[in-house]
């Protein structure tokens, strides 16, 4: 007998279709899905105070309306023209703070990136005891700032601080104890804290992008007749500049910014020469309960690192090989031709 022929194939039912549907739905959304939390907090801990701050710089904002800020009057830009008045005493503290702070940042930045990068390329030959010191180093970015700083302000103290023991009544270095938190001595002090705490973070970064440059190559270049300077300014230097780059921007907006070292070290009130923007935007707020002017400030502030980390970026960014600023890729087509 012939066979019987086979039943035609039936057609996909529309359940399966839903169900896979369902499934490249759910495969698709996952990793939005798994944003959700952090997206959740960015915006509770930085979008929204931030839109706030924004908000509160356009009002005239004073203790009178603190409980309802809401319904403070709206100032307009008169808060910002107030803060950039140079003419006025505003403006004009406003700009000695900012002078006081680009000059302590370029100090502690530069500091911390030299000590950090000196420490990376002597700790790169193997010798005994390398792991001990390179903990050791690491110690002062590992301890909490208020910590390290209170301990800090203790060894600074004038009278039965352990700095002035050692200089003034064990080396007799100084005619008298000198002030370290008080007057023009107070910079300085500030800016050795700073470098002591944000050096060992340079430091960590280096050393591990000196991990990624072969050995092959110094030991080449030492037969080559290169010294170790010669070898640090041609080899060692160009290799971390991809990392340098980012360093120096991270320790900038953390030095520029930086509100916890001034405001333990010298309390709510710092000396002229160590008023910091940061801890001044904190008194032009809290002392005189004018948060209007002092949001408008915090705005300006927040306005000048947006300038300065965009410029930095296109001054820094990576050009393609064989590429000018102007023409580069045209002269290249062209010199393929």
């Amino acid at each position: 007998m012939p066979p019987s022929p086979s039943p035609p194939p039936s057609p996909p039912s529309a359940g399966r279709g839903a169900s896979a549907l369902r499934d490249r739905v759910r495969h698709a959304g996952l990793p939005y899905l798994l944003l959700v939390p952090a997206l959740v907090l960015e915006l509770l801990v930085h979008i929204v105070p931030m839109v706030t701050g924004i908000t509160m710089a356009f009002r005239d904002l004073t203790q009178e309306y603190i409980r309802n800020w809401g319904a403070a009057p709206w100032a307009g830009l008169d808060n910002f023209h107030i803060a950039v008045d140079v003419n006025a005493p505003v403006g004009e503290a406003l700009l000695s703070s900012f002078a006081i702070t680009c000059a302590f940042t370029v100090l502690a930045v530069g500091l911390a990136w030299l000590l950090g990068a000196t420490a990376a390329i002597l700790m790169q030959d193997t010798f005994r005891g390398r792991g001990l010191l390179r903990a050791l180093f690491l110690t002062p970015y590992a301890l909490p700032v208020y910590a390290a700083v209170i301990t800090w302000s203790f060894l600074l103290q004038r009278d039965n601080g352990l700095v002035n023991h050692v200089l003034h009544d064990q080396l007799g270095l100084t005619d008298a104890p000198p002030f370290w938190l008080v007057g023009d001595n107070s910079f300085f002090s500030l800016v050795v804290v700073s470098v002591w705490r944000t050096w060992p973070f340079a430091f960590l970064m280096l050393t591990a992008a000196l991990q990624n440059i072969p050995r092959d190559v110094y030991e080449a270049s030492a037969i080559d007749g290169a010294g170790m300077w010669r070898q640090i300014r041609h080899i060692t230097l160009p290799a971390l500049r991809p990392v340098n780059q980012v360093l120096v921007l991270v320790l900038f907006l953390w030095t520029f910014n930086d509100f916890n070292v001034p405001f333990v070290l010298f309390g709510k009130s710092a000396p002229e020469s160590a008023d910091l923007i940061s801890l001044h935007i904190y008194q032009s707020s809290f002392a005189t309960w004018d948060f209007g002017a002092g949001s408008a400030m915090s705005v300006l502030l927040l306005l000048f690192l947006l300038l300065v980390t965009a410029a930095y970026l296109l001054l820094t960014r990576e050009r393609a090989p064989g590429t000018t600023r102007a023409g580069g890729t045209r002269r290249r087509k062209r010199a393929h031709v």
